[in-house]
């Protein structure tokens, strides 16, 4: 789960406080796509507190919009996501470019491949992820992009 906010070092330290994540949690500064993010497990789900590095970018204007922090988008893990992309679309599904990288559908980014919805559910984005084999990791790592 992925939520849009002012300052992550502010709000990792309310999650420290409050429930027991390290404070010691890196925050990683992603210059591509100009966000700076720290990631946890609680509860054996993956938290990303996501701030944008410029006042315009992607999640600073999400929270302007709204007016407020939150929840901003929960990637969802699939097997297949060509499969999953041809059955959402089938759906009635469209998808979203994805900013940082300028491709639609998808494509590597340094987890798994993923791809983006244009539609939402009740107001969150939605982002597929089918997580890389051992050899897809290791050829994303060599090459930083396959």
């Amino acid at each position: 789960m992925a939520f849009a906010v002012r300052s992550a070092e502010a709000a990792l330290k309310t999650y420290s406080r409050f429930l027991a994540v390290p404070a010691d949690t890196p925050i990683i500064e992603y210059q591509k796509s100009r966000n700076r993010v720290a990631l946890f497990q609680l509860g054996g789900i993956e938290y990303q507190l996501c701030q944008s590095m410029d006042a315009d970018g992607r999640f600073a204007s999400w929270i302007a919009e709204r007016g407020a922090e939150g929840l901003h988008h929960i990637c969802y893990e699939v097997a297949d996501i060509e499969e999953s992309l041809r059955l959402a679309q089938q759906e009635g599904a469209t998808l979203r470019i994805c900013k940082p990288c300028q491709v639609i559908g998808s494509h590597p980014h340094p987890e798994g491949f993923v791809a983006f919805l244009d539609n939402d559910a009740g107001g969150i984005e939605i982002e597929m992820m089918q997580v890389y084999t051992a050899e897809q990791l290791a050829e994303y790592n060599a090459v930083k992009g396959i």
